[in-house]
């Protein structure tokens, strides 16, 4: 029971990846430690290729199979995101519920937090007639809005 409490605490930090790794049995390999690294350090989402050229610019070899292996079984187990675009996969380091920027300009996906107001979510409820247990929200907008 504990084992299970502790398992679905949200991932805030680097630490918590690790530990999350660890109580889920999960061998914390040098090269999954990179990734986890990484995508900390980042603080953004990045595609596979992106993961694996930064790794290998910094000094840290690892192969392209290696990379995609750890990102499946890490977002698999809800360690990090995993967000499908219709030009490929980004990985994030925020796996718990959470709401996206999508900037049009610059292609960068931001991560926000958001609440809505409980009577709004009362309301969505009412007219749906689905209980909200968990919601996330895109925004879309420009970095750089024309002026006009």
């Amino acid at each position: 029971m504990q084992k299970q409490t502790i398992s679905t605490k949200p991932i805030r930090s680097l630490e918590d990846a690790l530990d999350r790794c660890q109580i889920l049995g999960m061998r914390v390999s040098r090269q999954r430690r990179f990734i986890l690294e990484l995508l900390w350090q980042a603080n953004e989402h990045l595609s596979a290729r992106e993961i694996y050229d930064r790794l290998n610019q910094e000094g840290k070899e690892i192969g392209h199979t290696s990379v995609y292996q750890n990102l499946e079984a890490l977002s698999s187990q809800s360690i990090i995101e995993c967000i499908e675009r219709c030009d490929g996969r980004l990985y994030g380091n925020i796996s718990d519920s959470h709401s996206h920027i999508n900037c049009v300009d610059t292609n960068q996906i931001l991560d926000v937090h958001v609440e809505l107001p409980e009577d709004l979510l009362r309301k969505i409820e009412e007219e749906t007639g689905v209980r909200i247990t968990e919601y996330s929200i895109n925004f879309f907008g420009y970095r750089n809005p024309q002026e006009g």
